[in-house]
Protein backbone atom coordinates (compact mmCIF):
# COMPACT_ATOMS: atom_id res chain seq x y z
CA UNK A 1 0.00 0.00 0.00
CA UNK A 2 2.85 2.31 0.49
CA UNK A 3 4.26 1.49 -2.75
CA UNK A 4 1.06 2.63 -4.22
CA UNK A 5 0.83 5.61 -2.55
CA UNK A 6 4.61 6.55 -3.12
CA UNK A 7 4.28 5.76 -7.03
CA UNK A 8 1.15 7.84 -7.11
CA UNK A 9 2.91 10.92 -5.31
CA UNK A 10 5.50 10.36 -7.51
CA UNK A 11 3.88 10.40 -10.83
CA UNK A 12 1.90 13.45 -9.77
CA UNK A 13 5.34 15.05 -9.15
CA UNK A 14 5.98 14.24 -12.51
CA UNK A 15 3.34 15.37 -14.05
CA UNK A 16 3.71 19.04 -12.91
CA UNK A 17 7.37 19.16 -14.48
CA UNK A 18 6.06 18.10 -17.73
CA UNK A 19 6.70 14.62 -17.50
CA UNK A 20 3.39 12.55 -19.53
CA UNK A 21 2.03 9.24 -18.75
CA UNK A 22 3.53 7.67 -21.85
CA UNK A 23 6.58 8.85 -20.76
CA UNK A 24 6.18 8.13 -17.31
CA UNK A 25 5.12 4.36 -18.41
CA UNK A 26 8.17 4.04 -20.51
CA UNK A 27 10.30 4.70 -17.03
CA UNK A 28 8.48 2.07 -14.85
CA UNK A 29 8.74 -0.37 -17.43
CA UNK A 30 12.82 0.19 -17.49
CA UNK A 31 13.39 0.77 -14.00
CA UNK A 32 11.07 -3.28 -13.69
CA UNK A 33 13.47 -4.42 -16.37
CA UNK A 34 16.87 -3.16 -14.43
CA UNK A 35 15.03 -4.70 -10.87
CA UNK A 36 14.44 -8.11 -12.05
CA UNK A 37 18.32 -8.32 -13.86
CA UNK A 38 16.02 -8.27 -17.84
CA UNK A 39 18.38 -5.76 -19.14
CA UNK A 40 22.32 -6.66 -17.90
CA UNK A 41 25.50 -5.48 -19.26
CA UNK A 42 26.92 -1.83 -19.19
CA UNK A 43 26.45 -1.25 -22.62
CA UNK A 44 22.68 -2.32 -22.75
CA UNK A 45 22.11 -0.04 -19.79
CA UNK A 46 23.89 2.51 -21.10
CA UNK A 47 21.54 2.84 -24.53
CA UNK A 48 18.69 1.94 -23.11
CA UNK A 49 18.86 4.91 -20.37
CA UNK A 50 19.78 7.62 -23.48
CA UNK A 51 16.80 6.29 -25.72
CA UNK A 52 14.68 6.76 -22.46
CA UNK A 53 16.21 10.46 -21.73
CA UNK A 54 15.71 11.02 -25.71
CA UNK A 55 11.69 10.14 -25.35
CA UNK A 56 11.67 12.73 -22.06
CA UNK A 57 13.06 15.67 -24.35
CA UNK A 58 11.12 14.57 -27.42
CA UNK A 59 7.75 13.73 -25.72
CA UNK A 60 7.95 15.52 -22.39
CA UNK A 61 5.79 19.10 -22.15
CA UNK A 62 8.50 20.91 -19.92
CA UNK A 63 7.94 25.12 -20.57
CA UNK A 64 12.38 25.56 -19.88
CA UNK A 65 15.63 24.06 -19.80
CA UNK A 66 15.22 23.77 -15.82
CA UNK A 67 12.22 22.01 -15.67
CA UNK A 68 13.83 19.28 -18.17
CA UNK A 69 17.04 19.34 -16.22
CA UNK A 70 14.87 18.67 -12.97
CA UNK A 71 12.72 15.60 -14.52
CA UNK A 72 15.89 13.72 -15.75
CA UNK A 73 17.35 13.78 -12.26
CA UNK A 74 14.02 12.92 -10.58
CA UNK A 75 14.04 10.13 -13.35
CA UNK A 76 17.52 9.19 -13.53
CA UNK A 77 17.67 8.76 -9.86
CA UNK A 78 14.81 6.38 -10.07
CA UNK A 79 17.00 4.39 -12.66
CA UNK A 80 20.11 4.32 -10.99
CA UNK A 81 18.99 2.70 -7.66
CA UNK A 82 17.02 0.22 -9.45
CA UNK A 83 20.16 -1.41 -9.91
CA UNK A 84 23.34 0.01 -8.45
CA UNK A 85 26.10 -1.84 -9.69
CA UNK A 86 25.34 -0.77 -12.86
CA UNK A 87 27.12 2.28 -13.33
CA UNK A 88 26.42 3.56 -16.85
CA UNK A 89 22.85 3.97 -15.75
CA UNK A 90 23.69 7.32 -13.89
CA UNK A 91 26.27 7.93 -16.39
CA UNK A 92 24.08 8.38 -19.17
CA UNK A 93 21.98 10.60 -16.95
CA UNK A 94 24.96 12.67 -16.08
CA UNK A 95 25.67 12.98 -19.62
CA UNK A 96 22.30 14.17 -21.41
CA UNK A 97 22.19 16.80 -18.08
CA UNK A 98 25.51 18.06 -19.40
CA UNK A 99 24.24 18.22 -23.08
CA UNK A 100 21.20 20.28 -22.23
CA UNK A 101 23.16 22.90 -20.64
CA UNK A 102 25.53 22.97 -23.35
CA UNK A 103 22.84 23.44 -25.74
CA UNK A 104 21.19 26.43 -23.34
CA UNK A 105 24.91 28.06 -23.78
CA UNK A 106 25.39 28.06 -27.19
CA UNK A 107 21.41 28.92 -27.85
CA UNK A 108 22.00 32.33 -25.61
CA UNK A 109 25.16 32.66 -27.43
CA UNK A 110 23.41 32.84 -30.91
CA UNK A 111 20.17 34.53 -29.84
CA UNK A 112 23.24 37.39 -28.56
CA UNK A 113 22.00 37.06 -24.79
CA UNK A 114 26.05 36.62 -24.53
CA UNK A 115 28.28 38.24 -25.23
CA UNK A 116 31.86 37.05 -26.69
CA UNK A 117 32.75 32.98 -27.24
CA UNK A 118 30.80 30.57 -25.96
CA UNK A 119 32.18 28.90 -22.88
CA UNK A 120 30.43 25.46 -22.55
CA UNK A 121 32.98 24.10 -20.15
CA UNK A 122 31.37 24.14 -16.92
CA UNK A 123 34.51 22.36 -14.81
CA UNK A 124 35.38 24.09 -11.57
CA UNK A 125 39.12 25.61 -11.36
CA UNK A 126 41.15 28.06 -9.30
CA UNK A 127 41.36 30.60 -12.19
CA UNK A 128 37.54 30.79 -13.14
CA UNK A 129 36.58 31.11 -9.65
CA UNK A 130 39.13 33.89 -9.42
CA UNK A 131 37.92 35.33 -13.10
CA UNK A 132 33.99 34.84 -12.65
CA UNK A 133 33.27 33.81 -8.94
CA UNK A 134 29.45 34.48 -9.62
CA UNK A 135 28.78 32.80 -12.70
CA UNK A 136 25.79 30.55 -13.09
CA UNK A 137 24.15 29.51 -16.17
CA UNK A 138 20.84 30.81 -17.07
CA UNK A 139 18.59 28.16 -17.80
CA UNK A 140 15.02 29.45 -18.40
CA UNK A 141 15.81 28.38 -21.89
CA UNK A 142 12.18 27.55 -23.61
CA UNK A 143 12.32 24.18 -24.69
CA UNK A 144 11.33 25.44 -28.49
CA UNK A 145 11.27 22.94 -31.13
CA UNK A 146 15.10 23.58 -32.45
CA UNK A 147 16.12 23.61 -28.93
CA UNK A 148 14.74 20.03 -28.45
CA UNK A 149 16.50 18.83 -31.60
CA UNK A 150 19.66 20.06 -30.68
CA UNK A 151 19.77 18.06 -27.76
CA UNK A 152 18.21 14.55 -29.37
CA UNK A 153 21.04 15.13 -31.92
CA UNK A 154 23.69 15.56 -29.39
CA UNK A 155 21.55 12.13 -27.56
CA UNK A 156 21.73 10.28 -31.02
CA UNK A 157 25.58 10.73 -31.49
CA UNK A 158 25.86 9.57 -28.14
CA UNK A 159 24.27 6.61 -28.58
CA UNK A 160 25.97 5.98 -31.65
CA UNK A 161 29.05 5.97 -30.11
CA UNK A 162 28.21 3.50 -27.40
CA UNK A 163 26.75 0.95 -29.85
CA UNK A 164 29.72 1.74 -32.02
CA UNK A 165 32.75 1.54 -28.95
CA UNK A 166 34.08 -1.45 -30.52
CA UNK A 167 35.17 -0.34 -33.71
CA UNK A 168 36.43 2.72 -32.06
CA UNK A 169 38.56 0.84 -29.69
CA UNK A 170 40.00 -2.02 -32.07
CA UNK A 171 41.86 0.88 -33.90
CA UNK A 172 43.96 1.47 -31.33
CA UNK A 173 45.22 -1.73 -31.14
CA UNK A 174 47.96 -1.45 -33.64
CA UNK A 175 49.97 0.97 -31.48
CA UNK A 176 49.72 -1.36 -28.17
CA UNK A 177 50.16 -4.87 -29.93
CA UNK A 178 53.19 -6.04 -31.45
CA UNK A 179 54.82 -8.46 -32.67
CA UNK A 180 56.14 -11.69 -30.38
CA UNK A 181 53.92 -9.77 -27.57
CA UNK A 182 53.16 -12.51 -24.75
CA UNK A 183 50.04 -11.07 -23.52
CA UNK A 184 47.72 -12.06 -20.13
CA UNK A 185 43.90 -11.70 -19.77
CA UNK A 186 41.01 -12.72 -17.49
CA UNK A 187 37.89 -14.22 -18.26
CA UNK A 188 35.84 -13.44 -21.56
CA UNK A 189 35.90 -9.80 -22.51
CA UNK A 190 33.91 -8.56 -25.49
CA UNK A 191 36.47 -5.34 -25.83
CA UNK A 192 39.51 -7.06 -25.14
CA UNK A 193 38.12 -10.13 -27.89
CA UNK A 194 37.68 -7.04 -30.77
CA UNK A 195 40.91 -5.32 -29.68
CA UNK A 196 42.87 -8.50 -30.30
CA UNK A 197 41.59 -9.96 -32.92
CA UNK A 198 41.76 -6.34 -34.83
CA UNK A 199 45.48 -7.17 -34.02
CA UNK A 200 46.04 -10.32 -35.66
CA UNK A 201 44.16 -9.34 -38.70
CA UNK A 202 47.79 -7.56 -39.37
CA UNK A 203 49.46 -10.94 -39.50
CA UNK A 204 51.14 -9.83 -36.21
CA UNK A 205 51.96 -12.95 -34.14
CA UNK A 206 51.69 -12.46 -30.93
CA UNK A 207 50.92 -14.99 -27.97
CA UNK A 208 47.67 -14.75 -25.49
CA UNK A 209 47.61 -16.54 -22.47
CA UNK A 210 43.88 -16.44 -20.93
CA UNK A 211 43.22 -17.18 -17.18
CA UNK A 212 40.09 -18.81 -16.86
CA UNK A 213 38.20 -16.94 -14.22
CA UNK A 214 36.54 -19.46 -12.00
CA UNK A 215 34.15 -20.43 -10.77
CA UNK A 216 32.37 -18.85 -14.59
CA UNK A 217 35.29 -20.47 -16.03
CA UNK A 218 34.45 -18.31 -19.28
CA UNK A 219 38.04 -17.96 -19.79
CA UNK A 220 37.66 -20.67 -21.37
CA UNK A 221 34.80 -19.11 -24.18
CA UNK A 222 37.51 -16.18 -24.50
CA UNK A 223 40.13 -18.94 -25.58
CA UNK A 224 37.70 -20.60 -27.82
CA UNK A 225 37.04 -17.30 -29.59
CA UNK A 226 40.52 -15.93 -29.85
CA UNK A 227 41.64 -19.29 -31.52
CA UNK A 228 38.78 -18.91 -34.00
CA UNK A 229 40.87 -15.46 -35.01
CA UNK A 230 44.26 -17.05 -35.59
CA UNK A 231 45.74 -15.81 -32.16
CA UNK A 232 48.07 -18.90 -30.61
CA UNK A 233 46.27 -19.14 -26.90
CA UNK A 234 46.32 -20.78 -23.80
CA UNK A 235 44.44 -21.63 -20.56
CA UNK A 236 45.74 -21.66 -17.20
CA UNK A 237 44.00 -21.47 -13.69
CA UNK A 238 43.56 -18.16 -11.66
CA UNK A 239 46.45 -19.45 -9.21
CA UNK A 240 49.39 -19.99 -11.97
CA UNK A 241 49.07 -16.13 -12.82
CA UNK A 242 52.15 -14.89 -10.82
CA UNK A 243 53.69 -17.88 -11.80
CA UNK A 244 53.36 -16.35 -15.70
CA UNK A 245 53.81 -13.15 -15.36
CA UNK A 246 57.69 -13.23 -15.74
CA UNK A 247 57.34 -14.09 -19.15
CA UNK A 248 54.34 -11.54 -20.03
CA UNK A 249 54.43 -8.26 -21.83
CA UNK A 250 51.61 -6.61 -20.89
CA UNK A 251 48.44 -7.38 -19.44
CA UNK A 252 45.25 -6.56 -20.99
CA UNK A 253 41.58 -6.26 -18.94
CA UNK A 254 38.29 -4.89 -19.27
CA UNK A 255 36.18 -3.10 -17.03
CA UNK A 256 32.61 -2.75 -15.56
CA UNK A 257 33.65 1.23 -14.49
CA UNK A 258 36.05 3.58 -14.79
CA UNK A 259 35.84 5.54 -11.03
CA UNK A 260 36.84 9.26 -10.39
CA UNK A 261 40.39 8.74 -8.78
CA UNK A 262 41.44 6.53 -11.74
CA UNK A 263 40.72 2.85 -10.17
CA UNK A 264 38.98 0.79 -12.08
CA UNK A 265 36.07 -2.12 -11.08
CA UNK A 266 36.63 -5.33 -13.27
CA UNK A 267 35.46 -8.85 -12.73
CA UNK A 268 36.60 -10.93 -9.79
CA UNK A 269 39.97 -11.44 -9.77
CA UNK A 270 41.24 -8.62 -11.56
CA UNK A 271 42.82 -7.66 -8.39
CA UNK A 272 45.14 -10.43 -8.23
CA UNK A 273 45.79 -9.72 -12.00
CA UNK A 274 47.05 -6.26 -11.14
CA UNK A 275 48.84 -7.30 -8.30
CA UNK A 276 50.85 -9.81 -9.49
CA UNK A 277 51.88 -7.60 -13.03
CA UNK A 278 53.05 -4.42 -10.68
CA UNK A 279 55.40 -7.10 -8.54
CA UNK A 280 57.06 -8.10 -11.82
CA UNK A 281 57.21 -4.47 -13.43
CA UNK A 282 54.24 -5.84 -16.38
CA UNK A 283 52.05 -2.75 -17.80
CA UNK A 284 48.64 -3.30 -16.66
CA UNK A 285 46.28 -1.66 -19.69
CA UNK A 286 42.59 -1.12 -18.80
CA UNK A 287 40.52 -1.61 -22.41
CA UNK A 288 37.45 0.17 -22.20
CA UNK A 289 34.68 2.71 -23.47
CA UNK A 290 34.27 6.13 -21.54
CA UNK A 291 30.60 5.55 -21.53
CA UNK A 292 31.78 3.64 -18.66
CA UNK A 293 33.79 6.75 -16.80
CA UNK A 294 32.06 7.60 -13.44
CA UNK A 295 32.47 10.60 -11.60
CA UNK A 296 32.37 8.97 -8.40
CA UNK A 297 35.02 7.55 -5.81
CA UNK A 298 35.65 3.68 -4.79
CA UNK A 299 38.04 3.43 -2.24
CA UNK A 300 37.67 -0.77 -1.07
CA UNK A 301 36.24 -3.88 -2.15
CA UNK A 302 32.63 -3.16 -1.19
CA UNK A 303 31.55 -0.11 -2.65
CA UNK A 304 30.31 -0.69 -5.67
CA UNK A 305 30.22 -4.72 -5.52
CA UNK A 306 27.52 -6.98 -6.27
CA UNK A 307 27.53 -10.31 -4.86
CA UNK A 308 26.50 -13.45 -7.30
CA UNK A 309 25.11 -16.57 -6.82
CA UNK A 310 26.72 -18.87 -4.04
CA UNK A 311 25.65 -22.38 -5.35
CA UNK A 312 28.53 -21.72 -8.24
CA UNK A 313 31.19 -21.99 -5.55
CA UNK A 314 29.76 -24.73 -2.94
CA UNK A 315 26.78 -26.84 -4.35
CA UNK A 316 23.49 -26.87 -1.56
CA UNK A 317 23.51 -30.62 -1.51
CA UNK A 318 26.99 -30.54 0.15
CA UNK A 319 26.66 -31.84 3.94
CA UNK A 320 28.19 -29.01 5.72
CA UNK A 321 26.59 -26.04 3.56
CA UNK A 322 24.84 -24.77 6.45
CA UNK A 323 27.36 -23.95 8.78
CA UNK A 324 29.54 -22.16 6.01
CA UNK A 325 29.03 -18.78 4.80
CA UNK A 326 29.76 -18.13 0.98
CA UNK A 327 30.83 -15.44 -0.63
CA UNK A 328 31.18 -14.84 -4.27
CA UNK A 329 31.65 -11.50 -5.53
CA UNK A 330 31.14 -10.24 -8.99
CA UNK A 331 34.01 -7.63 -9.34
CA UNK A 332 37.19 -6.24 -7.75
CA UNK A 333 38.34 -2.82 -7.52
CA UNK A 334 41.91 -1.65 -8.68
CA UNK A 335 43.12 1.02 -7.13
CA UNK A 336 45.35 3.53 -9.68
CA UNK A 337 48.62 2.46 -8.48
CA UNK A 338 47.94 -0.50 -10.34
CA UNK A 339 46.96 0.61 -13.47
CA UNK A 340 49.23 1.92 -15.65
CA UNK A 341 47.00 2.86 -19.10
CA UNK A 342 43.16 3.32 -20.47
CA UNK A 343 42.96 2.56 -23.70
CA UNK A 344 39.59 3.70 -24.77
CA UNK A 345 37.59 4.92 -27.96
CA UNK A 346 39.36 8.01 -27.97
CA UNK A 347 42.98 6.97 -27.40
CA UNK A 348 45.32 6.11 -24.28
CA UNK A 349 45.02 7.99 -21.32
CA UNK A 350 47.14 7.15 -17.83
CA UNK A 351 44.79 7.13 -14.35
CA UNK A 352 46.36 10.56 -13.83
CA UNK A 353 44.52 12.54 -16.29
CA UNK A 354 40.56 11.36 -15.38
CA UNK A 355 40.09 13.94 -13.80
CA UNK A 356 40.13 15.91 -16.90
CA UNK A 357 38.01 13.64 -19.01
CA UNK A 358 35.17 14.16 -16.12
CA UNK A 359 35.27 17.56 -16.32
CA UNK A 360 35.02 17.47 -20.12
CA UNK A 361 31.96 14.81 -19.97
CA UNK A 362 29.90 16.05 -16.84
CA UNK A 363 29.02 18.77 -14.99
CA UNK A 364 30.18 19.20 -11.07
CA UNK A 365 26.26 19.65 -9.83
CA UNK A 366 25.19 16.21 -11.08
CA UNK A 367 28.04 13.66 -9.91
CA UNK A 368 24.98 12.97 -6.75
CA UNK A 369 22.41 12.11 -8.65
Amino acid sequence: ANEAQDAKARRIDEAELGVTPFISNLVQEFELSLKRRRIVGSADCAVGTLKLMRHCVSKGKFSNAQDLITAIKIIGKRLANANTTQLTIGNSVRRVLHIIRQVCAESKHDAGQQEGPVDVDLSFSLAKLMDKPDQKMDLSLPMELNVRQDIIDEITEIVEDVERVYSHIKTYSVEHIHAKDVIITLGYSNTILHFLAEAAKLERQFEVIVAESAPSYDGHKMAKELAKSGIETTVITDSAVLAMMPIVNKVLIGSHAVLANGGLISRSGAHMVAAAAKHHSVPFVCVTGLYKLCPLYGFDQDTFNDFMYPGEILKFEEEFVEKVNVLNPGHDYIPPELVSLFITNFGGNSPSYIYRLLAEYYDVEDYDL
